[in-house]
Formats: C-alpha cells, structure tokens, sequence
C-alpha cells in the first residue's frame, strides 16, 4: 500500500512539474511575441543601413535550419529511447542533438561575427537592433539547452533512467522542440520575408 502512494506521489509531482514547464513555456512564448512584434515594426527602420535583402546569406541560415530541425528530430528518438529504457541509445541521441545544436549556435555567432565586421552591428539601425535581439534571444535560448543536455547526459549516464530524469527529460524535450517551432517563425518572417 506504501509503495503504491508513493507512486501516486511521483506521477502527481510528475504531472505537476511537466504542468508548470508548459506554463514557464507560454510565457517564453510572450516574451518571443513581444520581440517579433518588435521586429515587425522596426524591419523597415533601416535609416539608410543595409536591409535584410542586403545582408542575409540564405545558404548559411538553410544550414542552420536543417541542423537545427534534424536535432529535433535527434530529440524525439532520444524521447522514444528513454520511454523504451534504453539508456546507451538515449545518451547516444542525445549526444547528436547536442553536436547538431551547436552547429547551429556556431554558424549564427559565425553570422553574427560576419555581420558586425562589415559594420552591420546592432547600433547601426533599428532593424539590426531588432534583428540581433530576436535571433540573438533564440541562440542565448538554444545555448541554455545545450547546458541543460549536458547535464542530462550526465544525469542519465549516473544515475540511469529513473522516473526524476525521465521526467527532467520531458521538459527538456518540449524545450528543445518549442525553440525549434521558434527558429521556424524566424527564418519565415525574418530571413525569407526579407530577401523577397
């Protein structure tokens, strides 16, 4: 009867926790809103600075799109591993979702660099300013899940698949997945709307 309360326990704190991530979610999903609000408004400030038309590189923000979305798809697999309670497989995905995330944060501090060097920094317009803050706030977000899967694999490499890492791994999923949902509206309206 003890070890079934104490179940009943865990799948409540389970569901709880899994509850508050989404509404943690929702209000990432405000502050993105908000930035492509922004960015909507300022897009066309360019006050005599280059446009987007000017300055994008379509073949680089394509790389980092397929690395980011093929590391969803990494995540998903390392989702079905840990259901299943393969340990080696889980890590191992996880491990290329890692590579591939920071392939893409690599390729867009690379664009970033590229950028500020022709003297298109933040500070030269509005747009940039909007620009850099948007992409800018999704890379910072994509960095802080690469630190968060690092600890998970180590986690899951100590400490097995148990029900607190499944459940930290859930979150951890629906975060990666949301950020790559993110990078899509980005690469729509930013890159592509603004070669047109």
């Amino acid at each position: 009867m003890n070890h079934e309360l104490q179940l009943h326990h865990e799948e409540f704190t389970y569901d709880k926790n899994v509850f508050g991530f989404w509404v943690y979610l929702m209000t990432d999903c405000v502050l993105f809103g908000i930035l492509f609000a922004s960015y909507a408004v300022l897009h066309n400030s360019v006050f005599g600075g280059p446009s987007g038309k000017d300055i994008f590189d379509l073949k680089l923000v394509l790389a980092e799109t397929f690395a980011l979305l093929i590391s969803s798809f990494t995540c998903g697999l390392a989702g079905i591993s840990s259901e299943k309670g393969y340990k080696g497989r889980t890590i191992f995905c996880l491990i290329l979702t890692f590579l591939l995330g920071a392939t893409f944060v690599h390729l867009e501090v690379s664009e970033f660099i590229g950028l500020v060097k022709e003297g298109y920094g933040w500070d030269r317009s509005a747009f940039l300013s909007s620009f850099f803050t948007l992409v800018g706030t999704h890379g910072t977000h994509v960095s802080i899940g690469l630190i968060w899967m690092t600890v998970m694999i180590v986690q899951i490499a100590f400490r097995g698949l148990t029900h607190a890492t499944l459940r930290r791994l859930m979150c951890l999923r629906l975060f990666w997945h949301f950020l790559d949902v993110v990078w899509i509206f980005i690469f729509t309206i930013v890159y592509l709307m603004g070669v047109l």
